[in-house]
């Protein structure tokens, strides 16, 4: 009986076919540093990161000058203070509005937008009433210093305009391109939530403040 072996493959075919195997492998490393790149950007998610990059960094001037405008109201309260002493009722309406912001700056966790706007509206509307005080006493109106903080004051709120507008426009831009197609199934994936606008939702702070000159 002849026994039957199988087939052998000469060597050189089996060099040739493990250099091949090492070409293609190599191949793939070669090419997954570019390929990568762009799959990371066809999903949309090195976009997503540089929106949402944008919108935290507005977010942090926008948490800066509210900062700014609260380390003012103490020096604004004493020097009104040294003038009018018995306006109690309207200098302590002010520096509880300036607590209230200052404890929506420093919430654990990191502040909340929209309880970054009403506290920094209620310390506005505060501010209004003092001012409509001010105006019985003119020694204090003409007071060096009290010009001095109202300029900064001044100033400080200019800035929070234009970092309020700079930041609820990266945050449109970010809510908005992470509700498009592709990049709203990578958003999922990798749970990118929409971010929250700074803009008073607080009826009552968005009220004017009532001012009754009969007192």
């Amino acid at each position: 009986m002849r026994t039957t072996h199988p087939p052998r493959h000469p060597a050189g075919s089996f060099r040739w076919t493990r250099l091949a195997s090492r070409a293609r492998g190599l191949a793939v490393a070669l090419a997954l540093p570019l390929i990568a790149p762009l799959a990371l950007n066809g999903c949309g998610y090195n976009r997503i990161q540089s929106y949402d990059e944008q919108a935290a960094q507005a977010k942090q001037n926008i948490d800066a000058q509210l900062q700014r405008r609260a380390d003012l109201i103490p020096n604004l309260v004493n020097t009104v203070k040294g003038f009018a002493a018995q306006e109690s009722e309207v200098l302590t309406a002010v520096t509880q509005a300036r607590a209230g912001l200052v404890g929506a700056l420093q919430k654990p966790g990191g502040s909340d937008p929209t309880e970054l706007a009403n506290a920094n509206q209620q310390l506005t509307g505060a501010l209004g009433r003092l001012n409509v005080t001010v105006e019985a006493y003119p020694e204090l109106k003409s007071n060096e210093n009290f010009l001095r903080l109202q300029d900064e004051l001044t100033g400080t709120e200019n800035r929070i305009a234009v970092s309020r507008t700079d930041y609820n426009g990266a945050v449109r831009l970010y809510n908005e391109y992470i509700r498009t197609f592709p990049p709203v199934l990578t958003a999922k994936v990798i749970g990118a939530k929409p971010r929250t606008y700074f803009e008073v939702t607080d009826a009552a702070a968005r009220a004017a403040p009532t001012v009754d000159f009969n007192k």
